[in-house]
């Protein structure tokens, strides 16, 4: 039976990803990088498929309690037994030379026994790896991977193929460590990282989370979660390329037992420019530097071919495979590896871009050398094609429409490209590009608007409610005091369900192409709150506001849907846009610098 989402912490390096659940077990782990084949993948299938646990070998279930150390991602785990208690520090160092994790058990009072069980399957779950154990560790090498263990104390072959064990009796002040290290089984020799003490690893970690946290800028109410959003976001960026997940999980269900089921290892523009200016905004620079680096890569020959989603490296193809062999989250299948979503046409994308390029500038991170190229291709493929119906936010896979939301966003790109014209001097093609901001403009208030039901709706022509009509004053379209604005507020009270927002009405149809159904998405509740603000509603605002709050998991961590009916996350977790929508309202509700430039 599968661990609820919720129960999942995150570790990560900044190049890749660990989940643990409460019960000690990390069920996720890619090497070497986010989009990596699996080596634990039993958060997709059964224990079979890979997992790594550290609990006292009497526990049968969840630990006792567990928390982040404050401004940072080192995990502290408790466990309380009959023969003691024995704290459980995880983490995963900076990324150095190889990727590592490690694992410090520490006697707290008694003496509690205490079992480390790594069973590696490489190649997402499915090869069961060569072990060799002796000593005080051991190598598991298949095709590519070799993974290293090394133990304070010595460790053997279990029973079960393929899996390593470490026993040891814990008794209080005592501290033991387990250090798990990646690299290329063409390697010799062990990696270096093996030979530095887990209390060298942990000073640095615990050092280097708690600098970068303490340089955020937002000083409203709820600071410690928004510091933890934005060391959540921070851990989903990849740093030698600057690109930045969605999530660091693939296949985590938006309806249990559906086939709604993505990869989100992959650097989605929208979420990737939200991130940048997210992070901006709370005082991180060096991020944005990096991510301008990784764009300018990314559409590097033709920028107008933008696509939706890249790898982590910049690159195009991303095909799309089923895992046969992995049973799925709760049976939701199938499991999928890479993203079809690359090949779709989606306009929104190039508003997010050009409205983070206006951004960074603002905040004095000059633009690179031909990033103006960038600009004028961007906005000549707009003139070109913005009239044509696109795939829509919600990754549309049916046929594709007049979504109200893209044709917004092409709007808000014609109005960032003329911003950054006149902060840079280069007024040449104002005139075309005013002429498609007013444009646009007048087809979205002229056919976007439903004059019966009151309210901007999904698409032209039909009568369905999208919450992405609640971003409007937030991107500038039109003020909260529009009445128009006022009323499609309102109106969304359409989607509510139990106390959260829908990105849209289950019986207008799913733009995804899903079957099954979904939760509420978060991001949606929080632009509902952001939307009730800016039409002066600021008590029912900070309402919903508090309500999200309220369904974050012990340790402060958001999936990208709610299901109020079963009282659990749903969807890939962390999301970084639930975490991006937390941290905007936070600042929208409580004071500090805007995001939207309009």
């Amino acid at each position: 039976m599968s661990a609820p989402i919720e129960d999942y912490a995150l570790l990560s390096d900044l190049e890749t990803a660990a989940m643990v659940g409460r019960n000690g077990s990390v069920d996720w782990l890619c090497l070497p990088r986010f989009d990596s084949e699996a080596c634990l993948a039993a958060l997709l299938g059964t224990q079979d498929n890979g997992f790594w646990r550290v609990a006292p070998a009497a526990a049968a279930g969840a630990s006792s309690r567990r928390a982040y150390r404050p401004d940072t991602l080192v995990l502290d785990t408790w466990w309380e037994t009959a023969e003691g208690v024995v704290r459980v520090t995880d983490f995963m160092p900076p990324r150095a030379e190889a990727p590592c994790v490690v694992r410090v058990v520490e006697g707290v009072s008694g003496a509690v026994r205490v079992r480390s069980e790594l069973c590696l399957r490489f190649h997402h779950g499915r090869v069961v790896p060569w072990v060799r154990a002796g000593g005080e560790g051991s190598v598991a090498v298949a095709g590519p991977d070799a993974v290293w263990l090394a133990a304070d104390g010595p460790v053997r072959a279990l029973g079960r193929e393929g899996s390593t064990v470490w026993d040891v009796t814990v008794p209080a002040g005592r501290r033991l460590a387990l250090t798990l290290v990646w690299a290329p089984s063409h390697h010799p020799e062990p990696p270096a990282a093996m030979g530095v003490p887990a209390e060298t690893l942990l000073k640095e970690t615990d050092d280097f989370w708690r600098d970068w946290a303490g340089r955020c800028r937002y000083q409203g109410p709820w600071r410690d979660a928004v510091v933890r959003s934005l060391i959540t976001l921070k851990a989903l960026t990849c740093a030698p390329t600057g690109g930045i997940v969605a999530a660091p999980t693939t296949s985590l269900p938006g309806c249990i037992g559906g086939d709604a089921n993505w990869d989100d290892r992959c650097c989605w523009l929208r979420d990737s420019t939200l991130t940048l200016s997210c992070l901006l905004r709370s005082g991180y620079r060096e991020e944005a530097r990096a991510w301008l680096g990784w764009l300018m890569r990314a559409v590097a020959g033709d920028p107008a071919d933008l696509q939706t989603v890249y790898g982590l490296g910049g690159q195009r193809l991303l095909p799309e495979t089923e895992a046969y062999w992995l049973t799925g989250y709760e049976g939701s299948r199938p499991v999928r590896f890479g993203n079809s979503a690359a090949g779709h046409f989606q306009l929104d994308v190039h508003g997010e871009v050009l409205d983070t390029l206006l951004l960074c500038l603002r905040a004095g991170i000059p633009m690179p050398a031909h990033g103006w190229d960038v600009v004028e291709a961007l906005i000549g493929f707009l003139q070109r094609h913005w009239r044509e119906p696109d795939q829509g936010l919600w990754q549309e896979r049916g046929p594709r429409r007049q979504f109200v939301h893209s044709k917004v966003m092409v709007w808000v790109a014609a109005d960032r490209a003329l911003r950054m014209a006149e902060l840079l001097g280069r007024n040449g093609p104002s005139a075309g590009w005013r002429v498609l901001r007013d444009e646009v403009r007048q087809q979205v208030l002229c056919r976007g608007w439903d004059a019966e039901r009151r309210s901007f709706v999904q698409s032209y022509g039909s009568a369905g409610l999208d919450a992405s009509a609640l971003l409007m004053p937030r991107l500038g379209f039109l003020p909260g005091r529009d009445p128009r604005v006022r009323c499609t507020v309102r109106e969304m009270r359409r989607l509510e369900h139990g106390g959260f927002v829908r990105r849209y009405a289950p019986d207008d149809g799913d733009a995804s192409g899903a079957v099954g159904r979904e939760g509420a998405f978060v991001t949606c509740s929080l632009w509902y709150a952001d939307a009730l603000a800016a039409t002066g509603r600021a008590a029912q605002a900070r309402e919903v506001f508090e309500r999200v709050l309220g369904v974050r998991n012990d340790v402060g961590l958001l999936s990208e849907q709610w299901d109020p009916d079963a009282g659990r996350q749903l969807g890939n977790a962390p999301k970084a846009s639930s975490h991006i929508a937390l941290v905007e309202t936070a600042f929208a509700l409580f004071g500090g610098p805007g995001t939207a430039v309009g």
